[in-house]
């Protein structure tokens, strides 16, 4: 029993990583329909700025946080402006994705040639970094953090994207962008403010969950998939299906890890393959 509570203690951790940074992601194309393969260099930015905030401007963790998602932003604006809008709403897939992938090379070959090929840690402050006893087996504090941090991400999106009247004008500008304008509702700044959101939601995921999936140079195309694979399990656009496909992704990949650590990621991507099948539009996707 005491392995199974670790089991599913080690999950939701993992899980709750997973759902902190592909929900921007998830955002991006089920609500934006914009195929953001940067996705992953943006949590990786957020990432550095972290850790340059915490190990040469001595920072303290929270202020860190907060440095590393306005920096992230500001960094992904002229992005914003100079390409994504070109691609909200009038542009195919494959055109999305051969942009945000070069992107992602043009990021990827200025953080190796800035910072060099090395990963770069983010330090815990000693209240996070220490173990915490739960009775049955000892957990790092931060992994607490990110449990508690993870629900409280959810939570918030659902109430700003289904309960507030900025989540109305972001759907009606996506569902019928020119209806939304004539209603005078001003798409641009609607499409700008969820680009935002989704890059500070990448940051923010990339800085909490560094201890599970480390910084580095690389970190964009290493984790790539596994961000697509969260938002097409959980359906693009859904808060809740994107939390449930983060967990049982979360569950089937430590299970895995757990019992037969020989067969590396076997068990998630088995996981991904039967969850497709049954759900091929993913576990709760907007067209649901």
């Amino acid at each position: 029993m005491r392995t199974v509570f670790s089991i599913g203690l080690d999950a939701v951790s993992y899980g709750m990583v997973l759902f902190t940074i592909s929900i921007g992601l998830s955002i991006m194309m089920g609500l934006m329909r914009v195929v953001n393969l940067a996705h992953g260099a943006f949590a990786m930015i957020g990432g550095y700025l972290a850790s340059y905030a915490l190990k040469s401007l001595g920072f303290s963790y929270p202020f860190a946080i907060v440095a590393a998602v306005v920096g992230t932003i500001a960094i992904s604006f002229p992005f914003e402006i100079l390409f994504y809008r070109r691609i909200y709403r009038h542009s195919e897939a494959l055109t999305q994705i051969l942009l945000t992938i070069g992107i992602t090379f043009v990021i990827i070959g200025v953080a190796n040639f800035v910072l060099g090929p090395t990963s770069k840690p983010i330090p815990l402050p000693p209240a996070l970094s220490g173990p915490f006893d739960l009775g049955f087996r000892m957990i790092p504090t931060h992994r607490l953090l990110v449990i508690a941090c993870g629900a409280t991400t959810a939570l918030a999106l659902w109430l700003l994207i289904d309960k507030t009247e900025f989540g109305v004008r972001m759907r009606a500008a996506v569902d019928n962008g020119d209806m939304a304008e004539a209603l005078g509702i001003r798409t641009q700044w609607i499409y700008s403010a969820t680009f935002a959101l989704a890059v500070g939601l990448a940051a923010f995921g990339g800085v909490l969950g560094a201890e599970m999936l480390p910084i580095e140079p690389f970190y964009a195309l290493r984790y790539m998939v596994t961000f697509l694979v969260v938002v097409s399990v959980g359906g693009a656009g859904s808060i809740l299906g994107a939390l449930s496909a983060s967990l049982l992704l979360g569950l089937a990949d430590t299970t895995g890890k757990y019992l037969a650590p020989e067969y590396g990621e076997f068990f998630f991507y088995l996981a991904v393959i039967l969850t497709v099948f049954l759900f091929p539009r993913g576990l709760l996707g907007r067209g649901h």
